[in-house]
C-alpha cells in the first residue's frame, strides 16, 4: 500500500478491516473475562465492571503511547526522513518504559480509593483489587506491545496486531477456566486468575511482536546512535502522548460517574450495565478501526503536505462509519433482551442490560463523529484539540449529567437518556469544528502541487 498515493477508499477499507478484526478479538478477550466473572457470581462480575475505569488508565496509556508514535513516525514516513522515523521509533518506547513505572505506582496505590468513591460493597471491593493488582504489576508489558507496534501502524501494517490479539484470544479461553477455577496441580485462583491470564497473553504478544520489529527492514539500519534517549524527541513523544492519555483518562472519570450513579441503583444493576457495555464496545469496532485507519493514512499525508487528501480521508471515514453505527444500533436495539443472558442467569442483571441496550441503541450513530475528529487531530500532531473534545465528553458532560440527574431525581433509564442527548449534541459541535478547521487551516496550502 502506498498512503500518499491509492484511492482513499481503498485505503480506508484496507487499513480499517484487519484492525477491526484484531479489536474485535480484543474485546471479545474482555467479553470472555465478563463471562467467567459472571460464572464466579454476581459479585465478581460487579466487581471486574467496576475496574474497567481503573484498567483504563493502562488503556488510556496505550492509546497515547500509540498514537504518538504512529503520528510522529508516520509524519517522518511521509516527509522521507529515516533519522527521525527511527530516533522517534526508539524514545516511543523509552517513553514508554518511564511511562508505565508511573502507571503501575498509581494503579497499585489508589485502586482501592475509586472503589469506595463508585459506593462499592466490602466484597466487591477486595476481588476488584485481587483483578487490578495483578493488571498493574505488569502494566509495562502492554505499554512496550504497543510501543513497539507504533512503528507497524505507521508504515500501514495493521494485520500483524490483528493477528496477536487473535491469538491473545484464543489463549485467554483456554486460560481463564483453568486458572479461575484450578486443574490438575493448578489451585482455583478465582478472579485473581483472569488477571493472571491477561499477563501471560500479554508476554506472548509483546515477544510475537518484538520478533516482527528484529524482522523489519527499518530497525536494521538502528546503530548505536539510535540507542541513546534524546531528550528533544522524549519531549515531542511526551507533548503528543499525554494530552491524549489524559483526555483518554477522562473516560474512566465518565465511567466511574455512571458507575456511581447505576451504583446508588444497586450492585446488580452495575452488573447488568456492565455486561450490556461489554456488546456495545463490540459494536463500536468498526469505528475504532477506521479511525486507527485514518490516523496512518492522514499522518504521512500531513508529512507530505497533501492536504486534499486528508480532507477526502476524514469525510470517506466519516460516511462508512455512520452507516454501520446506524445498522448496529437497529441491531442492538432489536436483541436487547436476549444479549444480558450470555452473561448471567440473575433475572434482576438480565433486565437492568436489557433496559441500557434498549436505550444505547440510539447514541450508537454520534460515537463516529467523536472517535474519527480525535483520529484527526491526533494525526496532524494537534493533541491538544483532541485533548479539549475528550476533556468535553468525557468529564463536563458526564459532571452535568450526573448532577442534573440527581437534581431530577431521574430514575436508571433517564438517567441514559440524559446521557444520549448530550452525546449527541457534543458530537454534532465536533462535526461542525471539523469541517471549519478544515476549511479554513488546511485549504488554504491546497493549492501546492504534489508529486
Amino acid at each position: 500500500m502506498n498512503l500518499l498515493k491509492d484511492k482513499i477508499p481503498d485505503l480506508v477499507k484496507k487499513l480499517a478491516i484487519p484492525a477491526s478484526v484484531g479489536t474485535l478479538f480484543q474485546t471479545l478477550y474482555n467479553i470472555v473475562d465478563t463471562f467467567f466473572a459472571g460464572k464466579i457470581s454476581p459479585e465478581a462480575l460487579s466487581a471486574l465492571s467496576k475496574s474497567f475505569p481503573i484498567y483504563f488508565i493502562i488503556i488510556a496509556t496505550c492509546i497515547g503511547v500509540t498514537v504518538a508514535g504512529t503520528a510522529l513516525i508516520g509524519n517522518s514516513i511521509g516527509e522521507n526522513d529515516e533519522n527521525k522515523t527511527l530516533n522517534y521509533f526508539t524514545n516511543t518506547i523509552y517513553f514508554g518504559i518511564l511511562i508505565s513505572l508511573v502507571i503501575t505506582f498509581l494503579g497499585l496505590n489508589f485502586s482501592e480509593n475509586v472503589y469506595k468513591l463508585m459506593k462499592s460493597t466490602e466484597t466487591v471491593t477486595n476481588l476488584g483489587l485481587q483483578y487490578t493488582d495483578i493488571i498493574f504489576s505488569g502494566s509495562i508489558i502492554f505499554i512496550l506491545v504497543v510501543a513497539l507496534n507504533s512503528l507497524l501502524h505507521a508504515e500501514g501494517d495493521t494485520k500483524t496486531y490483528r493477528n496477536v490479539l487473535i491469538l491473545s484470544f484464543i489463549l485467554n479461553i483456554i486460560l481463564n477456566p483453568i486458572l479461575i477455577f484450578g486443574f490438575l496441580f493448578i489451585p482455583p485462583l478465582g478472579i485473581a486468575g483472569i488477571g493472571i491470564a491477561t499477563i501471560i497473553a500479554q508476554l506472548i504478544s509483546f515477544l510475537i511482536i518484538l520478533y516482527k520489529i528484529l524482522k523489519n527492514k527499518r530497525i536494521k539500519q538502528i546503530s548505536k546512535a539510535y540507542l541513546y534517549p534524546k531528550i528533544n524527541y522524549l519531549i515531542n513523544v511526551f507533548f503528543q502522548s499525554m494530552p491524549i492519555t489524559i483526555a483518554i483518562c477522562g473516560y474512566s472519570i465518565a465511567s466511574a460517574i455512571i458507575f456511581t450513579y447505576v451504583g446508588m441503583t444497586g450492585e446488580y444493576a452495575t452488573a447488568g450495565y456492565g455486561a450490556a457495555t461489554r456488546i456495545e464496545q463490540v459494536v463500536l469496532l468498526p469505528i475504532l478501526g477506521i479511525n486507527t485507519a485514518i490516523i496512518s493514512i492522514i499522518s504521512q499525508n500531513y508529512g507530505a503536505k497533501n492536504f486534499n487528501r486528508i480532507k477526502e480521508t476524514y469525510f470517506t471515514a466519516i460516511k462508512y462509519s455512520f452507516f454501520i453505527m446506524v445498522i448496529a444500533g437497529i441491531l442492538i436495539y432489536l436483541t436487547a433482551n436476549i444479549i444480558p443472558k450470555f452473561f448471567s442467569d440473575d433475572l434482576e442483571v438480565i433486565d437492568y442490560g436489557k433496559r441500557y441496550l434498549k436505550i444505547s441503541a440510539f447514541v450508537l450513530p454520534a460515537y463516529p463523529f467523536f472517535f474519527l475528529t480525535n483520529g484527526f487531530f491526533m494525526a496532524l500532531k494537534k493533541s491538544e484539540n483532541a485533548m479539549l473534545n475528550n476533556i468535553a465528553r468525557n468529564v463536563l458532560v458526564p459532571i452535568m449529567v450526573f448532577y442534573l440527574a440527581k437534581y431530577l431525581s431521574v430514575d436508571y433509564d433517564n438517567f441514559f437518556w440524559l446521557w444520549v442527548f448530550f452525546q449527541w449534541s457534543v458530537s454534532i459541535i465536533l462535526l461542525i469544528i471539523v469541517n471549519y478547521y478544515l476549511n479554513n487551516k488546511l485549504d488554504k496550502s491546497s493549492a501546492i502541487v504534489h508529486p
